[in-house]
């Protein structure tokens, strides 16, 4: 495969998939890999000018682990026990899930960060290959008071700040929003203004569902987050949050993508009524704003009147194609086993694959030149 060639890892139920396009139209389709494992968390990490592939993977016998792949997928690798996201054993917790794994800045290319169930973030230093656990976090006197979502207590929005490697943003359901100004040391929750209406009288200090948090490129300090319920955008940092769901069909949903490089633009997928969880006219639609939420625009995705999967808070994404090179491509998989392409930023879609596992996670990277 060519240098400059984007890949997109799909995590599911069953194994994980790499798709590889130098056009983005056609696509070769390699996997599965890690099959009979659930990857419920991947990144693509092309720091330093070489790419390794980082999935969190769980057998239903031995548990889970995070696997890494430094040759597109060819061979697979994990830390021994103990050395992993493994709880020191006099914690008497175990790790159920790995649901989120991301990368630092480029100025640390050997930190990498993970989020798991029950609720905890940990850290390493050698490019996901072993971790430790950030106590600080782990230690706080919410978490045993933080409950689970429906689809676990899970840490699964890391979010490390782009210039300041002191400060870090983390989300989790249910818990809500917490911030660091110390590298993770002390945490404070972070959810001024959304709302929690699961909950009676006014919204807490925390204990929000958030479903998952996208930073802008061009202003580090604006965010978009996606609540249940609720869509809200940051312009302080996650110290406020104003909802900018107007004009759009519901304001339920699980994931939001910032644009890689323009500022002010995200999009969103939304679901029609809580408890049913459908799309909108039974249409998969993803919505689209260039004004930070002040206006926003659809693109549909599927045929109208017959689609009823979703779309899960980290299986839609972006690739970090060059702004010089083209329109930034999107990309997202649905729990019937979809996975769909666009090479122009939502307008159109393409359906590269159909008929894998429930989809769980999808990310996408330029390969290093």
């Amino acid at each position: 495969m060519a240098k400059g060639d984007v890949v997109v890892a799909v995590g599911t139920r069953k194994g994980l998939w790499l798709l590889r396009s130098a056009d983005r139209q056609s696509w070769s389709v390699h996997g599965p890999h890690l099959l009979m494992k659930s990857v419920a968390a991947c990144a693509i990490d092309t720091r330093g000018g070489h790419t390794r592939v980082l999935a969190g993977a769980s057998y239903d016998h031995w548990g889970p682990a995070v696997s890494w792949s430094d040759d597109l997928g060819e061979t697979w690798h994990e830390a021994p026990d103990g050395s992993g996201v493994r709880f020191p054993s006099d914690l008497g917790a175990s790790v159920e899930t790995v649901w989120q794994i991301r990368p630092d800045t480029v100025d640390r290319p050997g930190v990498v960060w993970a989020g798991t169930e029950p609720t905890a973030l940990w850290r390493s230093e050698d490019g996901g290959e072993t971790f430790s656990l950030c106590e600080g976090l782990w230690n706080h006197p919410h978490r045993p008071t933080w409950e689970p979502g429906g689809g676990g207590q899970a840490l699964h929005t890391i979010l490390p700040h782009p210039t300041d490697d002191s400060r870090i943003m983390v989300a989790m359901s249910t818990g809500g929003v917490y911030v660091s100004d110390d590298g993770g040391d002390t945490w404070n929750p972070s959810n001024g203004g959304i709302t929690a209406d699961f909950l009676p009288g006014e919204p807490p200090e925390y204990g929000q569902c958030v479903h998952k948090i996208a930073r802008d490129a061009e202003e580090p300090e604006r965010l978009f987050l996606q609540n249940h319920p609720g869509v809200y955008r940051s312009d302080d940092g996650g110290a406020s949050w104003v909802p900018i769901a107007d004009g759009l069909p519901s304001n339920f949903g699980f994931p939001v993508v910032a644009h890689p490089h323009r500022a002010d633009t995200a999009w969103v997928v939304p679901l029609v009524a809580d408890m049913e969880r459908l799309p909108p006219e039974r249409t998969l639609q993803v919505w689209r704003t260039d004004d930070a939420g002040g206006t926003w625009k659809k693109s549909a995705v599927s045929m109208p009147g017959m689609f009823y999967a979703s779309v899960l808070r980290d299986a839609f994404c972006s690739d970090d194609v060059p702004p010089d090179d083209g329109l930034a491509g999107l990309y997202l998989g649905t729990r019937d086993g979809s996975v769909f392409a666009s090479a122009d930023e939502g307008a159109t879609w393409s359906e590269v694959l159909s008929h894998l596992p429930d989809v769980l996670c999808v990310r996408a990277a330029v390969l290093p030149n």
